[in-house]
């Protein structure tokens, strides 16, 4: 059983104790595509060091993260773009918008998510969407760039049934975390009725844990337990949702 985890920090300073550790973990359950999303360009050095030393599992992003759009974030889009005529990237992202935390910057926000969008369609390249309390404006920028040459992954779907079909609606996956173990998820008392083939599964290590791991850090072994529920969910044998999930994301980036 191959299982595919499409978003993971496993970059982040919260593995700097453990990361060959928790690495192991992970592959040693099956999750042997493990995709990367970048933050700024502060990461990317970490990115590149990580996807040297486990070539054959880990793929990487670029991109600007939402909550990292500021007044410089025409620099930061100039390294994204310098990087991707340097190295193999599978994806834009994780791109988008985020105004739970500040929203000081939504114009920006909103200017670098366009500038990503066409740059992914430039490149032929999925785009990953970050999006929080921002449905609206999220979808706003998806309806003024939509055409066939846009696609990618929904990251960290939390929204309505409605809001799920509207994603879909945009070639988008929904990228399911360990927010549908959640007893007040929600998402959980829909998801089922959404086909299969337009899921993918994530962990956004280190956030996001699912149950039993709630509260701690999270990592990317855990997958197996968003698998399970899912599983449980859709009424299928694990190995059907590892199969179908780790297709659809192979779909999305490619490889």
């Amino acid at each position: 059983m191959i299982l595919t985890d499409t978003h993971a920090h496993l970059y982040s300073e919260a593995f700097e104790g453990d990361r060959e550790e928790m690495m192991k973990r992970a592959i040693d359950i099956g999750v042997k595509r493990m995709f990367l999303p970048a933050i700024d360009a502060t990461y990317t050095q970490p990115m590149l060091m990580l996807k040297e030393k486990y070539p054959d599992n880990v793929f990487l992003m670029t991109g600007l993260h939402p909550t990292h759009v500021k007044d410089n974030y025409k620099k930061e889009l100039d390294h994204v773009k310098l990087m991707l005529t340097k190295h193999n990237y599978v994806a834009i992202g994780e791109i988008g918008i985020d105004l739970y935390w500040d929203k000081t910057h939504i114009e920006e926000q909103k200017a670098a998510f366009k500038e990503q969008i066409q740059l992914a369609k430039k490149h032929q390249l999925p785009i990953i969407i970050h999006c929080r309390d921002a449905f609206d404006e999220v979808f706003e920028v998806l309806e003024a760039e939509k055409s066939e040459d846009l696609f990618g992954i929904f990251h960290c779907f939390t929204g309505t049934y409605e809001q799920a079909l509207k994603a879909i609606s945009y070639n988008m996956k929904l990228g399911i975390g360990g927010v549908v173990t959640f007893k007040n998820g929600k998402i959980d008392q829909f998801i089922n009725q959404i086909d299969l083939k337009h899921i993918v599964l994530e962990t956004d290590a280190p956030y996001l844990a699912p149950k039993p791991y709630r509260g701690k850090r999270n990592e990317t072994s855990y997958i197996i337990k968003v698998a399970e529920k899912m599983a449980e969910l859709y009424n299928l044998p694990l190995e059907k949702i590892a199969e179908v999930t780790s297709e659809n994301s192979k779909e999305v980036f490619g490889v």
